[in-house]
């Protein structure tokens, strides 16, 4: 008998302030015409999961843009805590996963090919699982339902990188000719065609 799939959700986390951009860096079109947090929707959506975005309380342009592309979104009131606080907000809401695939939204090139090995990973039972590009760690994070309850737990502005220091060794890197998971927006001279 073939064995079930795994149920692995989509985060997208979207509840950042955006400061140091200028704020709504989401929302910030890039050369293309389409926001920065649109192309990182569909970029997850394309790779075949679900998507829960998460955004912070009043931000209703981009809640409703998220929805348009596909997303479930869910408010977390305490975003201004942090991204620990955004990430145990989402993982709560999709408590009932076999794993998930993390993802930033200010990261809007990550290959769908890309994030399907991370899934593939997360099927075949990688605990924590992550693309690198010539060494180097990038995103999107998948991370198994063995770590459910230590992802619950985040708060402050550290996101997972508790749960990621305490199970180095179970981490699986996957090589990827795909620089842009390296690649996110902090300001606006990031932006690039």
């Amino acid at each position: 008998m073939a064995q079930a799939r795994k149920h692995i959700a989509g985060i997208l986390l979207a509840a950042g302030t955006g400061s140091r951009f200028g704020g709504e860096k989401l929302l910030h079109p890039m050369p293309d015409g389409v926001a920065i947090a649109a192309h990182a929707a569909r970029n997850l959506l394309a790779s075949g999961l679900d998507i829960t975005a998460v955004v912070r309380p009043g931000d209703f342009p981009l809640a409703d843009m998220l929805e348009q592309e596909g997303c479930a979104v869910t408010v977390c009131r305490e975003a201004a805590r942090g991204m620990g606080a955004s990430l145990a907000h989402a993982i709560g809401a999709e408590r009932g996963a076999d794993g998930w695939v993390v993802a930033l939204a200010d990261m809007p090139k990550i290959m769908p090919a890309t994030i399907k090995s991370v899934v593939a990973a997360l099927e075949q039972g990688a605990l924590i699982v992550a693309p690198q590009f010539q060494g180097q760690r990038g995103h999107p994070v998948g991370f198994g339902a063995d770590l459910r309850n230590e992802l619950l737990a985040l708060d402050g502005d550290r996101g997972a990188r508790p749960v990621l220091e305490r199970h180095r060794e179970a981490l699986k890197l996957i090589d990827c000719d795909d620089p842009n998971v390296l690649y996110d927006i902090d300001r606006k001279t990031d932006i690039t065609a």
